[in-house]
């Protein structure tokens, strides 16, 4: 029997770390001590794990299950 689910297991797999790379990202922006969030962890390096996170969800969703 054939699964109707629209989505195969590699494209769960990728949204869960998608899902886990964001959270990490918002994580490493919140650490940051510089007022307002000014600082290297806050402008740099966290947005930058977020976008990865976002590239991810976007590869889990395109990617073609197999069959």
């Amino acid at each position: 029997m054939q699964s109707k689910l629209p989505f195969g297991k590699k494209n769960y797999q990728l949204m869960i770390i998608g899902v886990l790379t964001l959270v990490f990202g918002f994580i490493v922006m919140s650490l940051d001590k510089e007022q307002h969030g000014f600082g290297l962890l806050g402008l740099t390096l966290g947005p930058i794990i977020v976008m990865a996170g976002f590239v991810i969800e976007i590869v889990a969703i395109l990617h073609k299950p197999s069959k």
